[in-house]
């Protein structure tokens, strides 16, 4: 039977560390001193004290989690943080509309950076800061954060681990989860800390540098500003935030390992090889079309291209150009790089390198295989076989996404008649991307969906985050059997 007590008892806790992450909202509404200031009082004391009493009335729960029960939290925790975390932006009146800020707060969270908002620059730094952090929480995993504290409470969390991470096999840096979370997030601190030093001294305010580091190692994409990066004509700042988007988008235990002075192992991971590989043949294609088009000069091209290409390809979605203007074979390039996604181990979200290197191995070793029938030809990764399980899941995970893709595209179409902006927002929230095509593009947002269509993306939002399985799973008959 599911232990409901331990369920609520890890959501009450979870949704204790959100009170506390809009304490730090409340005090830059103090700073600034702006009328944001009451809404974040209300809800962050509101959800410290429903947390503090849930945890309570539930210590006596078994402390044993499960996979049903680490399945659940993972699927749920999103949906309580997005309905807590959506309240400070209505109680101000700022989003006044529930379905909005949901949208915005789930896009936040899953750190996808699609927004309905048309006129950022007049919001209040206090809600600004909590777009921020609550990409800055969401990207490394507001479960991965609980890790290291659970414990505290004698729940082991493998189960949450292994459902969170992002990629096919969760690879821990230390054999204990809960020291394996503190490294996580203190290499995720130095990034994030460099980042905003790095980009104070280019130029940008002391408030936008801690925000933009946020979303950047979030690889989430929200900015304070509405014209996102471009908003500053700065090489420095542009080339920072790519060094940091790449760095967001690589498998965090090579960051660990780098820092730690084994850069061998970095240089010999196939994932990383394959992964600078993608960026720089779709950079320099993209490049020499820019050129060819005579949009802008030879730095200015190359610069935009590699920042798209490592915008998109890590889900990041900041822009510096809007692709929809480029020539639409280069257009076709950007919006294939929706279903690349970063390294297995990073805060990217989408298909994730790993996936597409043992799709191509396994579908070249296919080849082979038909012309050698009788041998034995495994997949290979980083000098190793692959188990022909984990073989076997990419595949389903390959079919499942671009299942959901089609339909949800062919659905959404009811909602957003124009097929290339149809496709462009559901390839981009099932990939946490954030800019799509059409009239949800780079220079466009999604305040002029319909309802029912923001809770449709808001969902694939969900999936794309988990995922996919973590959260069809809960979906199956046979999960809740005994």
């Amino acid at each position: 039977m599911i232990n409901l007590k331990l369920i609520f008892r890890v959501l009450g806790f979870l949704v204790l560390v959100e009170g506390l992450a809009m304490l730090l909202a409340l005090l830059v509404s103090i700073i600034y001193k702006e009328d944001d200031l009451n809404a974040f009082f209300i809800i962050s004391s509101g959800c410290i004290v429903l947390g503090l009493a849930v945890v309570f009335f539930t210590r006596k729960s078994s402390k044993k989690i499960g996979k049903r029960e680490g399945f659940t939290i993972v699927s749920l925790v999103w949906i309580v943080f997005s309905i807590f975390g959506s309240l400070p932006y209505m109680i101000n009146g700022y989003i006044p509309d529930f379905t909005n800020a949901f949208f915005e707060t789930m896009s936040g969270f899953t750190t996808t950076g699609s927004s309905i908002l048309r006129d950022i620059e007049a919001l209040p730094h206090g809600i600004l800061f909590w777009r921020s952090i609550s990409q800055w929480l969401g990207g490394m995993g507001i479960i991965v954060l609980s890790l290291a504290v659970l414990p505290i409470f004698g729940i082991g969390g493998m189960q949450l681990y292994a459902a969170e991470v992002p990629g096919p096999a969760p690879d821990k840096i230390s054999p204990k989860i809960k020291q394996t979370a503190k490294m996580l997030w203190g290499i995720y601190l130095i990034l994030t800390v460099s980042e905003a030093i790095l980009l104070w001294v280019g130029g940008m305010s002391f408030f936008d540098s801690i925000c933009h580091s946020f979303t950047t190692m979030a690889t989430g994409g929200f900015s304070t500003k509405q014209a996102s990066i471009a908003h500053w004509d700065s090489p420095f700042i542009h080339y920072v935030i790519i060094i940091f988007m790449f760095l967001a988008g690589t498998n965090f235990s090579l960051t660990f390992s780098a820092l730690n002075g084994k850069f061998i192992r970095v240089f010999k991971d196939e994932e990383f090889k394959y992964y600078i590989s993608f960026i720089g043949i779709f950079t320099l294609i993209i490049f020499a079309g820019l050129l060819i088009s005579q949009l802008y000069g030879v730095e200015k091209s190359f610069r935009d291209a590699l920042f798209q290409v490592v915008s998109i390809i890590t889900t990041t979605g900041y822009v510096t150009a809007d692709y929809l203007l480029w020539h639409p074979f280069l257009t076709i390039l950007i919006f294939s790089l929706f279903f690349f996604g970063g390294s297995a181990g990073s805060t990217g979200g989408g298909i994730k390198i790993m996936r597409i290197v043992i799709l191509l191995k396994n579908s070249y070793y296919e080849l082979k295989r038909m012309i050698h029938p009788h041998a034995v030809i495994p997949v290979r990764f980083n000098n190793h076989s692959v188990d022909s399980k984990i073989v076997t899941n990419v595949l389903a995970f390959f079919i499942l996404y671009f299942l959901i893709f089609i339909v949800g595209s062919v659905i959404f179409t009811i909602m957003e008649p124009d097929m290339p902006s149809a496709m462009g927002a559901v390839a981009t929230c099932l990939g946490n991307i954030g800019p799509g095509l059409g009239n949800v593009g780079p220079v466009e947002n999604f305040y002029h969906i319909a309802p029912a269509g923001k809770w449709f993306l808001s969902g694939l939002m969900l999936l794309g985050r988990l995922e996919l399985l973590t959260v069809l799973v809960l979906f199956s008959p046979s999960f809740w059997k005994e």
